[in-house]
């Protein structure tokens, strides 16, 4: 029998790692890709920011509408990025006899620091289970005195002041309740009450009745704080024309509402709007910036992520090169091997190419077969794994792919890690 044809020597092939990276450029249909999503994300983020600029507008300075009592005084200080003046309107001028509120416009705000006293007196018929309330705007360091008087010695009024609608709608819900007001008072005959506010708010000071019809007699004293509008460069008295007062940018204005005090035979109470006018260029430009911002943001982002996919694709191209480079090694191998076999008998040939025919002058069974199809070499499938990499320890493929492997790539085809030699096992 002839001596085992000697191994071939191998060429050796220049890293694939160690080749410049060709450019790629992409495809029509990848282009088209991005081209619709740019415009999707463009539209999309448009829209938010239009969705923004319109909750602004409409939202947080959209146009109120609010009451206000005698000797009341206001201040408002919109955003100058977002106002561009401010506007006023008396809704109820037949109501007042011509008198209305005056707008004020100062350069900050103005400081508490006037203090006047006026006073107001009521006669009130209460039916059973009804209430009456007065509406007044105060800032802090005001004081509201009252006086009572309640007809019948019998009969008990509820008597409360309350911070705001909230307030009073939770006593409106529950009377007995003393919780739900700044001040809660029971009242019968003749007294007062005193008290003080804290905070700049809408105060309400209400009667309640459970009982039967009752008359009752107020006399209220209010020691109010007012903003000092000595230095105001703006003045305008809302009475049949509204009052326009311009926002200063960046630096701001200050807005101050003043109502005249009680009046003899006319209703002390004002209906007003305030109304915001936008200022566009901020919305404009805001919404163009921002959307543009993004936008380059998302293309940025997505041509980082094309890029990252590309050099993915390179080097499974690279991987794929190399097996297909070993593969025809290993096809010159076998064809050289099989040309040393000529001399061998025939039948000899035959056997080796039988189901159960030699592997490494062994026979296998029937049901070994399948299983020596996951012991054949990854590279080539062509012979058994008959090696292993240093210092990975990874068992993929023959002998002559492994060495071919070690001299051209240098890293193991699993793990990637370098190695250093390649070991041969031997069946014993």
């Amino acid at each position: 029998m002839a001596d085992p044809p000697p191994t071939p020597p191998l060429s050796h092939q220049t890293p694939s790692h160690s080749s410049p990276t060709p450019l790629r450029f992409p495809t029509n249909a990848s282009a088209a890709i991005l081209r619709d999503d740019a415009c999707s994300c463009f539209l999309l983020i448009f829209t938010f920011w239009l969705f923004v600029s319109m909750t602004m507008i409409l939202g947080v300075y959209g146009s109120v509408t609010f009451v206000l009592g005698p000797t009341s005084s206001i201040v408002f200080q919109p955003s100058p990025v977002f106002v561009q003046f401010v506007k006023v309107e008396n809704l109820n001028l037949k109501a007042n006899s011509g008198l209305g509120p005056i707008l004020y416009g100062t350069y900050g705000d103005p400081p508490l620091d006037v203090v006047t006293t006026w006073g107001e007196t009521f006669n009130v018929s209460l039916p059973p289970y009804s209430h009456k309330e007065w509406k007044y705007y105060l800032n802090s360091g005001s004081a509201i005195n009252i006086s009572y008087h309640v007809s019948t010695t019998n009969s008990s009024v509820f008597l409360v002041i309350a911070q705001g609608a909230e307030s009073l709608n939770r006593w409106l819900e529950d009377p007995t309740e003393p919780n739900t007001t700044l001040s809660w008072n029971v009242i019968h005959g003749t007294g007062m009450i005193t008290q003080e506010l804290l905070w700049s708010s809408g105060y309400y000071v209400s009667l309640g009745n459970l009982d039967d019809e009752v008359e009752v007699a107020l006399n209220l004293s209010v020691r109010s704080s007012m903003h000092n509008t000595t230095n105001a460069y703006y003045k305008c008295e809302v009475t049949n024309n509204p009052c326009n007062l311009n926002i200063f940018f960046p630096h701001g204005s200050a807005a101050v509402l003043v109502t005249p005090g009680p009046q003899q035979n006319a209703s002390n109470e004002w209906y007003v709007k305030l109304s915001y006018g936008p200022r566009w260029l901020t919305y404009i430009f805001g919404i163009g910036g921002m959307t543009l911002l993004v936008f380059w943001a998302f293309n940025f982002l997505n041509k980082l992520q094309c890029a990252h996919e590309d050099r993915s694709g390179i080097r499974s191209e690279g991987a794929e090169d190399q097996r297909a480079a070993l593969l025809s090694h290993k096809d010159d191998d076998l064809s050289s091997w099989g040309s040393s076999h000529d001399s061998l008998p025939q039948d000899e040939e035959d056997l080796d190419f039988l189901p159960g025919g030699p592997i490494d002058g062994k026979f296998l069974d029937d049901g070994e077969t399948s299983n020596n199809t996951k012991r054949l070499c990854a590279i080539c499938f062509d012979a058994p794994r008959d090696c292993f990499f240093l210092p990975c320890g990874h068992c993929v493929a023959c002998f002559a792919c492994g060495t071919r492997i070690a001299e051209a790539a240098g890293t193991c085809p699993v793990c990637r890690r370098k190695m250093k030699k390649v070991r041969k096992i031997f069946t014993v």
